[in-house]
């Protein structure tokens, strides 16, 4: 099994991809280890020397960051901060997001600013190695003090509380350790704010869905590349002399993919009757490429973000001090998720209107692309289903970024909002598939009235895709086909180099 061990190094999104399409366990360096030990060390003689108030060491919590508590409380100080802000309700967040939190946590934690004990990131990595997935719910993070009721939730199975996933069965957290023979976290000094600070749900969510986000923008220059030929569409809105006087990196990459894709078609090199396509069709590359620009954005932020240390206070040995900060504010990545859940709805807006155009009679195409219309409604339906999930997208965008409700007595008076911004992106990825599983199936339907081929990488594409869903000739159970087409959307593998550029 291929081991990946944490250390300080910057993790790329390349790496990322690599420890979890490939099922990498995790251990940590022996640097980070030495950091992780110091700093406990460090905090621990800091707490016996002084009987000084430090923000979350040895006082409470948001507004009550007044009240000191006695050294002999501090243990159950912060066992009782977990349990207290385990506040979550909604739907569960699903278990690859909450394997990456556990993730995102202990390369946090790693860095050895954050005074946390050796056993509880150990822990945590046993977790994570042993698939042994906390129940976690969606609802209750404000995006700042990070997200706590979540991590709260991820870290109570650390202590005997709670429920996780385990060996494919939910259970009580308690009788997961009594088959490991663990016994549970005893926490100390600052643990348990160190485990509830952070941005790890936002930053999972982030992470997951940028991943699906570069295969979103790929199968969006293809799948859009196949409804083109279907369409009988031009080749000239593609030509590169058109993208270099207008050089934004993501239409100068869309149009090479349309190109590329469209390589050796018969359809695309056949005389056309049409002096002009829609928009829908023309501005692939201008309306793609500014979604692919998007993503730039929202990696480098998602990257930064997950190569940081978000807890508070944060714990600084050489410089011997403990400084309470505010790194767990989410604002970064609220403004990023909001970006990216607009920018991966506008691939499903503009899909959709190309779904619209190929069902609309023209070109040769029989309306709805039946072969007996009137008597069959062939492909009517599935655009209405696609409207709808693109208006449904719209509501997704109104910004969560901007908006905030004070709390902790007005302690915490600005918050980002970032863990809504998280999981609304999260459903616009899941639609966006959907809508483009729609146009793959119209898209390759109207390629069936076609008496010229497409081209041989397409072709073989479509082949693929006609193992699961089938040229219809007649009125059919249609719901059935549409969630074939969006379980191979979903499914369809693209190579890392594709997926990336």
């Amino acid at each position: 099994m291929n081991v990946h061990h944490i250390s300080n190094k910057y993790l790329s999104l390349d790496q990322l991809i690599d420890i979890i399409s490939d099922n990498y366990s995790l251990a940590l360096s022996e640097e980070a280890k030495e950091k992780v030990v110091r700093c406990r060390k460090y905090l621990d003689e800091k707490v016996n020397q002084s009987s000084k108030p430090i923000y979350g060491i040895n006082t409470g919590f948001g507004s009550l960051c007044n009240f000191v508590i006695s050294e002999n409380q501090l243990g159950e100080l912060q066992k009782n901060l977990v349990m207290s802000h385990a506040c979550g309700m909604g739907e569960e967040i699903p278990s690859s997001v909450v394997k990456l939190m556990i993730l995102l946590k202990i390369q946090s934690l790693s860095y050895g600013y954050s005074g946390v004990q050796l056993s509880t990131v150990e822990r945590l990595i046993d977790f994570y190695n042993k698939d042994i997935i906390p129940v976690v719910y969606q609802q209750g993070s404000l995006g700042a003090s990070g997200d706590l009721a979540p991590l709260a939730h991820l870290s109570l199975p650390l202590l005997g509380l709670g429920e996780v996933f385990y060996k494919g069965k939910r259970m009580a957290s308690c009788e997961m350790l009594e088959q490991e023979s663990w016994k549970p976290i005893q926490l100390k000094s600052k643990e348990g704010l160190a485990l509830l600070n952070g941005t790890q749900m936002m930053s999972a969510y982030g992470l997951d869905c940028l991943i699906k986000a570069y295969k979103i923008n790929y199968l969006s220059d293809l799948i859009g590349s196949l409804s083109l030929d279907a369409f009988n569409g031009r080749i000239e809105p593609f030509n590169n002399l058109v993208h270099e006087i207008r050089p934004h990196k993501g239409q100068l990459q869309t149009a090479k993919n349309v190109r590329t894709f469209l390589g050796d078609s018969e359809l695309i090199q056949s005389e056309k009757n049409s002096v002009q396509d829609p928009y829908s069709f023309r501005c692939i590359p201008q309306v793609h490429g500014a979604s692919k620009d998007a993503l730039v954005y929202v990696h480098q932020v998602i990257l930064t973000e997950i190569n940081s240390v978000t807890d508070n206070p944060n714990v600084f040995v050489e410089e011997d001090q403990i400084i309470s900060a505010g790194n767990f504010h989410g604002q970064p990545l609220a403004l990023a998720l909001d970006h990216l859940a607009l920018a991966l709805s506008e691939l499903g807006n503009i899909s959709e209107r190309r779904t619209f155009q190929l069902i609309s009679g023209q070109r040769g195409l029989p309306p709805y692309l039946v072969f007996n219309p009137g008597l069959n409604s062939g492909l009517m339906i599935p655009q209405y289903t696609a409207a709808s999930i693109v208006s449904q997208n719209k509501q997704y965008c109104y910004p969560a970024s901007s908006d905030s409700i004070v709390s902790s007595n007005g302690q915490e008076d600005h918050v980002s909002m970032g863990a809504n911004s998280a999981t609304k992106m999260f459903k616009v990825v899941q639609n966006v598939n959907r809508i483009l599983a729609i146009e793959l199936m119209t898209s390759s339907q109207a390629l069936s009235f076609r008496d010229k081929n497409t081209s041989s990488f397409l072709s073989g594409f479509l082949s693929d895709f006609r193992h699961h869903v089938a040229v219809q000739e007649n009125d059919t159970v249609l719901y059935e086909d549409m969630h074939s087409a969006f379980e191979f959307v979903e499914n369809f593998s693209v190579k890392k180099e594709d997926l990336l550029f």
